[in-house]
């Protein structure tokens, strides 16, 4: 069996993916808040929000404001989510560190989606490329590929289609590519054998999982993928979030859960969970009324466990 990472990042995504999918608008001091917060307890990489018109997706209007709050964080890894051109210009001009252009591998997700085929977006991200070098700018561009087990419109993603807009991307300029499951159809053994494929194409360039929960497999899947070496995962506070085209979906891992799992299995991730937990009963008061998912919360840390096990020092 393949060695685990001595070390895992969990990508907090709950301010973008989880608030861009529930009704509730929480005001941007509350958000930033939550930025303050899921950094003191040790989480060092959050996407923040989205470049998109605001009358499309109101949750979003303050991205640039979260932006400039979280930038003074000390070490602190920002990215925010950009559709196209335009957005990637203001993510340019806001000087985040990343930005995740959303590419499906399912054509019919594209077009319901984005609008775009996945071959139009991979075109678009090289117009972001030639805007970001002109601008002189340093914010990385990772391309991320969604359904890649599966669509609920489309039925069955092609792996081959898969891992060529993976190669398509690299070539147009991405900086580094992610894998999504988002829909919920992936299961540990499809994991294990796309990330195993992807991992020849991109090496380290292969920068993140993003699996959803909507089966119950998202822990599971993280396990897998782990087991090909990636050690980057997106999750969500409280595992909020889903898919429009996901009728159903139960949202991200729980980033709570998430960080319980892999510190219990001796990865690093800098999380003081306890902390982490408080954050998630702050969310859940103000998210009163919207569907939360997780089990940490629920049941607690077990008596069992070394507590220094899931208490990070922070200098």
């Amino acid at each position: 069996m393949a060695a685990f990472p001595p070390r895992a990042v969990v990508r907090e995504v709950g301010l973008r993916d989880g608030l861009q999918s529930i009704q509730t608008i929480l005001p941007t001091e509350r958000k930033l808040e939550w930025i303050r917060d899921a950094y003191a307890a040790g989480q060092r990489e959050i996407e923040v929000g989205s470049f998109v018109p605001a009358r499309l997706l109101p949750q979003l209007a303050d991205t640039a404001d979260l932006i400039a709050f979280a930038k003074t964080l000390p070490g602190l890894a920002v990215s925010v989510l950009v559709p196209n051109l335009k957005g990637a210009e203001r993510a340019i001009e806001s000087q985040a560190d990343a930005m995740l252009v959303p590419l499906s591998a399912s054509h019919a997700h594209s077009v319901a989606n984005l609008r775009k085929t996945p071959d139009e977006v991979i075109a678009e991200v090289a117009r972001m490329r030639a805007a970001r070098d002109a601008a002189g700018s340093k914010i990385v561009i990772e391309g991320g590929i969604g359904t890649a087990f599966g669509c609920t419109l489309q039925g069955a993603v092609d792996e081959a289609e898969v891992l060529r807009c993976m190669q398509a991307l690299l070539d147009a300029g991405a900086d580094r590519v992610s894998l999504a499951d988002t829909v919920g159809y992936a299961n540990p053994a499809a994991v294990r054998a796309l990330f195993e494929k992807a991992v020849r194409i991109a090496g380290e360039r292969l920068w993140c999982g993003h699996f959803h929960d909507t089966r119950g497999l998202a822990l599971a899947n993280v396990y897998a993928a782990l087991e090909t070496g990636v050690a980057r995962f997106d999750a969500s506070l409280a595992g909020i979030g889903g898919c429009p085209h996901a009728p159903g979906a139960s949202g991200n891992a729980a980033s709570e859960d998430l960080a319980f799992m892999l510190a219990g299995m001796g990865i690093e991730t800098g999380i003081d969970i306890d902390a982490l937990l408080a954050l998630r009963a702050k969310v859940a008061q103000w998210l009163a009324g919207e569907t939360l998912h997780g089990t940490l919360w629920r049941a607690g840390l077990p008596i069992t466990s070394r507590r220094d096990t899931y208490v990070a020092a922070h200098a």
